[in-house]
């Protein structure tokens, strides 16, 4: 048995990225809820299509983690199709362990289609319905668990239980939709499990049922669900860490250019805050971390092609202007 330092637990799928050329946003008076308009019952030119195999929350974290110089591997599923075996291909290129991979016989591979138009996104999902069942992992130092489906339920039983019975291990929680659909009650044991916690604001109101708008009354509010780390990000105004005893807020680290697109941003920030904890890094470093790899896979297509190295992270912050740095509130 392979001993990892970081196994990620979740869905992945292959991501076929739209580019669309004729739309138009509509949003509220608030620019809160939005959408996206294309004439209907005609013929939209689209601007190209750039297919991403082995993706998702989970998928990007193990490959983050590789890239970044730790032994990782992926738990999750794919189908007997070309796109299962393309998926697969594409995690051993990158050094993720695929062993813990189920191949579904009869089933297809997720697929999902993204709504390219100018920075942002619109994700076309459907979790093909496998049969989650959580294989003997051994003892990884890092359990980083996001996105699973609809009928996944029951399998987080299973990680709760093999977590009670491996006590050393560390989990990262970062609650993909329908965790967050499941409520922080049905699961209530992984939030207590949860070493490192990751989420967006508009996510932590939704998980916690509220309209707070202040980051550190929310992530007392998650914090008191049990992780022993809270981070949250808030878009343009930075991101977020809370510790039982502390606070600290960090700005975006700077775009060298505008962003190509948005897709990663987030798990790239999740996975390398929880790969500097791995690394012996404490809270604040670990804040430092996240916001360079968000910063890097928002110049490229998808949420792999920018996550940087190690060495590419510490280059970063040794360049970092002077106001990118962690503030204590």
């Amino acid at each position: 048995m392979n001993n990892y330092d970081f196994i990620a637990i979740g869905d992945t799928t292959t991501d076929a990225f739209i580019r669309l050329k004729e739309a138009e946003v509509h949003c509220d008076i608030n620019h809160e809820r939005c959408t996206i308009c294309m004439r209907f019952a005609d013929k939209i030119p689209y601007e190209s299509v750039t297919v991403v195999p082995a993706v998702g929350n989970s998928a990007n974290a193990a490959v983050s983690a590789s890239r970044l110089g730790l032994k990782s591997a992926l738990v999750s599923n794919v189908g007997d199709d070309y796109f299962g075996a393309e998926c697969l291909d594409a995690l051993k290129k990158e050094q993720v362990g695929t062993e813990f991979v189920k191949i579904n016989k009869g089933h297809k591979t997720n697929y999902h289609y993204v709504l390219w138009f100018d920075a942002d996104r619109t994700i076309l999902v459907k979790h093909e319905p496998y049969l989650y069942a959580l294989p003997d992992i051994g003892t990884p130092r890092w359990i980083y668990l996001s996105s699973t489906g609809e009928n996944a339920f029951d399998f987080h039983g299973e990680i709760e239980k093999y977590l009670a019975a491996h006590p050393d291990i560390k989990l990262a929680f970062q609650p993909g939709t329908y965790q967050m659909k499941f409520g922080k009650e049905r699961l209530a044991g992984i939030y207590k499990r949860a070493d490192a916690f990751f989420c967006n604001k508009e996510e932590a109101q939704r998980i916690l049922g509220s309209d707070e708008q202040d980051v550190k009354k929310l992530m007392i509010a998650i914090f008191a669900l049990g992780p022993k780390i809270v981070s949250i990000t808030d878009g343009v105004n930075g991101a977020y860490a809370y510790d039982g005893h502390q606070a600290w807020a960090i700005p975006l680290y700077p775009d060298p250019k505008p962003p190509l697109q948005r897709t990663g941003a987030g798990d790239a920030f999740s996975s390398t805050f929880t790969v500097a904890l791995a690394l012996g890094k404490k809270v604040e470093e670990a804040l430092m971390w996240g916001p360079i790899n968000s910063m890097s896979v928002v110049q490229g297509i998808g949420a792999r092609q920018g996550l940087l190295t190690r060495s590419q992270i510490e280059e970063y912050l040794a360049l970092a202007p002077a106001e990118y740095k962690v503030s204590a509130f």
